[in-house]
């Protein structure tokens, strides 16, 4: 149906459906048990390979280089000395770190350059008459690619996939070299770091000369209901023959568990070297919404028919869901208000740079879901296919982004996006949207992050087409771009800039002069018809980071605290732990109790590589660090954004030489009171009181004053507490029944580790992860929590090991090496299964401490995709 227009609601060109909602078009063969797997959970069997339409995975047996050889485009180059590598492959996180590279910090101070990677593959003779392409998932930057010497094409940006037509210049029968330049020397042309490569999977598509077109199936469901919905299917078919065919299109809506459950079925004649777009309906009775909590997901199978052959047999994954955006009531998903409980998330992968397993991203958002996050920005970027694939399956909300930059560079950037914009914005979001608009788990488009034009005469004129585009591809989503000057005090976005957006996206909202005070209550007024939604906001701080003089380690990575307090430095300010999230609280306070507000998105989810100084490497400005370990702020939102009964305790309890000093104890919970002992002294009870209506509390950032004991509080608990060691205890009770506890132990010295697994059996595929945590413990069991112990690995079996981390924004240690120092008592070992079955075994050691042994499976493989020979 047609957006239900109240009296503040509104259209979007009259044709804005919130009710759609979609997935990516895939092949089951293309995709096999693996992709499949994460769409669906139950991965069905393999087709033929004489089947219409085959997908194989062109990952593996590469060659690389770093550098610029004359002549590598050639067939008949000699690479024997390349170095040889699988994909997705991102040479940056290499190393070394240099002070003086020219990435500077936005790039984590790591290398660049130019690379070359060239593949050589047999064409079988089955393939004659057939129609073979290549498809980047991504490479950055600046990517030139041939196949036996035949150029063909150039793409400058590094986030947006592309394909190319192999067919022409094909050898049937013999060797045929793939061969791609990367150009990422121009620098700094990221504020964030990059990673330089192919660092996304490349696929191999062989089709039949009638086929559905690349990303050429576009699926919505124009009514929901619990009853019935109404499926809306174009697709977008190819007859690549000399000759006009009729085309029968048969469109099946196929359930999880492979039930078709819908048919539509149309015929059209096509003409020769055309492309024609089918549009079917078809009903489904009892659909499983795709929610939150219940993300069900089916598939569009189309078969392209000619006479009694099959031409193509093509899926489509995507999820039935209503959507609808209000200005009172904010954000409903199937009828339901939901509050966007968001974070903001780049796509490094701490230790493994850009090219990062899906499975860490699973590992990441399983933190994130319990945390209580049910929201994803794509800062400011579109992200790996996959990484789509897995918000649909886990039940995430998800802003798409497509620019950080338009015509006009950013300060840290000198060769940007910026010098691409004129000629290939329209063309790389068309293709984000093209490639993005089946997901259900997509609610809203974002155009730009920070966008230097909206404040300028003529940024209106730039922003115009960037959301008519978004419009006519996708009339059933919004668009908005995230501005960080709706407001200020000198300079602030036009209102022809603003007017143009369908949701308004506000960076910082906390931060411009009376905003402090009033958040978004002031635009709510002046712009009654206005949607608002909180694009960016503040959270900073490293893991285990608890100075007691307000330095440490701030947001870019660099020392100092709040305001550039120089690290080591008394100051007459509570400790920079206990006041680090105290915008973000009352933040979030606001944003809570005021239903206009659709929803905030933190900055970030995780620590993200660059937009650092030196010595600093990162931002560690996430929920988690790069290992993925949580840190205080987590649990905060962990109390206001889930019903879990939660206590957490901070910080450590550890503080030699500090005896009789006064350490703030701080607590997160969702208990209504909780008692603090220590040593089994009781430093009374504390409750919570969040106030239910209107902005609460003021914007002392750095002199708020301490709660006295016995009283209450909003969202956070804090107690006074002079040092002596021993144990901390707290009791958290719910209606007055003791429902959580939990203890933070003083440690004695490092005596061993205890290493931990998120999982023991991995597939043969070349792809599977383990994440294997470290702890530093002493001889009671208790963790250490400032253990800087070096922990050594060795890995015997059918696995390697592709990274090591600690989280420590300020350390050079190699990613790629076989040990790390801990950080704050942790560091994190990442192993990724081999193609063949056989055990594995990683063993953890450190002077003087006893070790840690895990021993792991990899299996026959039951996921692999089908590969390229």
């Amino acid at each position: 149906m047609e957006c239900s227009c109240g009296n503040n609601q509104t259209a979007l060109n009259q044709t804005y459906h919130p009710n759609l909602l979609l997935g990516r078009a895939i092949s089951f063969l293309a995709v096999g048990a693996g992709l499949l797997a994460v769409l669906f959970g139950n991965p069905p069997p393999l087709r033929a390979a004489d089947q219409p339409r085959q997908r194989l995975g062109a990952d593996f047996d590469w060659k690389f280089i770093k550098g610029d050889p004359p002549g590598a485009d050639k067939s008949d180059f000699d690479d024997s000395a390349w170095r040889a590598v699988n994909l997705p492959h991102d040479w940056s996180i290499e190393g070394p770190y240099t002070p003086s590279d020219p990435t500077g910090g936005s790039g984590g101070s790591l290398p660049t350059g130019i690379g070359w990677y060239r593949r050589t593959f047999t064409a079988p003779e089955i393939w004659r008459g057939k129609q073979v392409f290549v498809e980047f998932d991504g490479v950055y930057m600046n990517s030139d690619v041939w196949i036996n010497g035949q150029h063909l094409g150039h793409r400058p940006s590094g986030y947006i996939g592309f394909e190319y037509d192999l067919t022409p210049c094909l050898k049937l029968g013999a060797a045929n070299v793939l061969a791609v330049r990367v150009d990422n020397s121009r620098q700094p042309n990221s504020r964030w770091y990059s990673g330089s490569g192919i660092y996304r999977h490349v696929w191999v598509t062989i089709c039949e000369p009638v086929h559905v077109a690349h990303w050429g199936t576009y699926v919505t469901t124009p009514t929901v209901s619990t009853n019935s919905a109404t499926v809306r299917i174009r697709t977008q078919v190819q007859n690549e023959l000399s000759k006009r065919r009729e085309i029968t299109l048969v469109s099946q809506v196929v359930t999880a568990e492979g039930t078709v459950v819908a048919t539509a079925e149309s015929k059209k004649m096509i003409a020769a070297g055309t492309t024609h777009e089918f549009d079917q309906s078809a009903e489904v009775a009892q659909p499983r919404l795709w929610s939150l909590d219940a993300p069900n997901l089916y598939c569009v199978r189309t078969l392209v028919k000619t006479a009694n052959n099959v031409m193509d047999d093509y899926e489509t994954a995507f999820g039935i869901r209503e959507i609808n955006y209000d200005v009172n009531t904010g954000f409903l998903l199937n009828g339901q208000h939901v509050k966007m409980q968001g974070m903001c998330l780049h796509q490094d992968g701490g230790a493994v740079g850009a090219a990062v397993p899906i499975g860490i991203w699973e590992r990441r958002l399983k933190e994130l879901k319990d945390m209580g996050c049910n929201a994803i920005r794509m800062s400011h970027n579109p992200p790996a296919p996959e990484m789509l694939d897995l918000c649909n399956r886990m039940g995430f909300l998800v802003m798409d982004e497509a620019f950080d930059e338009w015509t006009i560079s950013k300060a840290q950037v000198r060769h940007g996006y910026a010098d691409y914009f004129k000629e290939w914005s329209q063309r790389d979001l068309t293709d984000m949207l093209r490639r993005d608009r089946n997901h259900p788990g997509i609610v809203i488009w974002s155009v730009g992050n920070e966008i230097p034009e909206q404040t300028v005469t003529n940024g209106a004129d730039i922003l115009r087409p960037l959301v008519e585009t978004c419009h006519q591809e996708d009339p059933t989503r919004p668009v908005t771009a995230a501005c960080d000057n709706v407001y200020t005090d000198t300079k602030s976005a036009t209102p022809a800039f603003l007017n143009l957006l369908d949701i308004v996206g506000y960076n910082y909202v906390d931060r411009w002069g009376t905003r402090r005070e009033t958040m978004y209550d002031d635009d709510r007024h002046a712009f009654p018809q206005r949607k608002f939604i909180g694009t960016e906001s503040v959270v900073v701080g490293a893991r285990g980071d608890y100075s007691l003089t307000n330095g440490g380690i701030g947001v870019f990575g660099g020392f100092g605290g709040p305001g550039g307090a120089p690290a080591g430095v008394a100051i007459k300010r509570p400790p920079a732990y206990t006041m680090s999230m105290i915008r973000a609280e009352e933040l979030w306070k606001f944003v809570k109790v005021h239903d206009y507000v659709i929803g905030d998105f933190g900055w970030t989810g995780i620590d993200y590589l660059g937009e650092s100084r030196w010595p600093g490497k990162l931002a560690p400005s996430g929920m988690l660090d790069t290992c993925g370990f949580p840190k205080d702020n987590y649990y905060f939102y962990q109390s206001q954004w889930t019903t879990n009964l939660m206590l957490h305790l901070f910080p450590h309890w550890d503080w030699k030489g500090h005896e009789g000093q006064v350490i703030p104890v701080v607590c997160y919970t969702s208990c209504d009171t909780v008692e603090l002992f220590l040593n089994g002294k009781s430093f009374g009870i504390k409750s919570l009181e969040f106030p239910r209506q209107g902005n609460a509390g003021g914007w002392a950032i750095y002199a708020r004053p301490q709660q006295p004991t016995g009283t209450t509080a909003d969202v956070h608990l804090t107690w006074d507490v002079p040092y002596e060691p021993g144990t901390l205890k707290a009791l958290g009770y719910k209606y007055g029944q003791k429902v959580c506890e939990e203890e933070v132990h003083t440690a004695g010295d490092p005596a061993a580790i205890v290493m931990t697994t998120d999982c023991t059996n991995l597939n043969a595929n070349g792809r599977d992860v383990a994440c294997l945590t470290v702890k530093i413990i002493d001889d009671q069991g208790y963790p250490v929590p400032e253990a800087t112990n070096l922990v050594s690995f060795d890995l015997q079996g059918a696995a390697s090991m592709i990274g090591v981390d600690n989280g420590n924004p300020l350390s050079h240690e190699d990613y790629k090496a076989k040990r790390r120092f801990a950080f704050h008592g942790r560091c994190l070992a990442i192993v990724q299964a081999g193609r063949e079955a056989g055990p594995v075994r990683l063993d953890a050691s450190a002077a003087g401490l006893k070790g840690a042994t895990v021993e792991l499976e990899v299996g026959v493989s039951t996921n692999a995709v089908p590969v390229l020979p």
